[in-house]
């Protein structure tokens, strides 16, 4: 079967990635990985409690780099635990981090034979990355791997709300024209 371009194997949706029924989610999780608010939280509370003693067999992870545990009760088989940086106003090396979350979580999938992945907008939330720069480093990164990476089918990036879902939309077709 003939490889579909790039920009094919990237969706952006506006839903609960909770409900993703792909191979992984993504969850832009805390240092601790304990859970916590937000996309943390909602993925723990679906996942149920087994994710939470999975978890806290791992010993947490620094910000940019991500663990995979089994998905438990979620429609996903898989959660890819990543943590984001707290925006510190740019010159902290939160754009290297945060590109670095992307990388990690899909370096993870490739390694474990998974195919279909999820994002959430790794840290515009609570952690205060500007929404439009983090974008396009989520689709920058997912870009340039699913380039050099053929076994990743397809990349979902989950958005929360009407204005997420515009603002990837409108990256991704920026970004896969070139702009």
């Amino acid at each position: 079967m003939p490889e579909l371009p790039t920009a094919h194997r990237i969706e952006v949706v506006e839903g609960d990635i909770t409900q993703q029924a792909v191979d992984a989610i993504v969850n832009a999780a805390n240092a601790t990985l304990l859970g916590g608010g937000g996309v943390d939280g909602a993925i723990h509370r679906a996942a149920g409690p087994e994710l939470l003693a999975e978890c806290r067999t791992l010993g947490g992870c620094p910000t940019g780099e991500a663990r995979l545990t089994r998905g438990y009760r979620l429609p996903a088989k898989f959660v890819i635990h990543t943590v984001g940086p707290i925006w510190r106003g740019g010159d902290q090396g939160e754009a290297a981090l945060l590109a670095s979350c992307y990388r990690q979580a899909l370096t993870l999938a490739v390694q474990h034979g998974l195919r279909t992945i999820a994002f959430p907008s790794i840290s515009t939330g609570a952690y205060g990355f500007p929404p439009e720069p983090a974008a396009r480093i989520a689709v920058r990164e997912i870009q340039q791997f699913l380039a050099r990476e053929s076994r990743l089918g397809k990349v979902v990036l989950v958005c929360f709300g009407p204005e997420a879902f515009a603002l990837h939309t409108r990256v991704v077709a920026a970004l896969t024209a070139g702009r």
